[in-house]
């Protein structure tokens, strides 16, 4: 079995040591968007769990608003506007 190269290596020039420089559209398909998004400090990413059925009901709430054209209509918008009025009246909204 071959060993594993990484992608820059794969693109270097024969017998160079360094890759040539990426342009934007080749550093976005090797990096994806986590390189834009770590020089981007307007964004915090939050991950949680929920209960599977709460999950089962908000995809398919989000895929029925789609279809018909209501906002909020992403599992995103959904959850923002659910959560706003919680955090504000507990104090960590102003």
């Amino acid at each position: 079995m071959n060993d594993r190269r990484t992608l820059l290596e794969g693109i270097k020039p024969a017998g160079s040591a360094l890759p040539p420089p990426l342009s934007p559209e080749e550093r976005r398909f090797a990096f994806g968007d986590h390189a834009e998004q770590a020089k981007s400090d307007t964004k915090t990413l939050v991950s949680t769990r929920i209960r599977a059925d709460f999950a089962k009901a908000l995809k398919r709430a989000s895929l029925q608003r789609q279809l018909e054209g209501v906002v909020p209509n992403t599992l995103q918008e959904i959850l923002e506007q659910a959560i706003e009025p919680w955090l504000k009246a507990n104090g960590y909204l102003s």
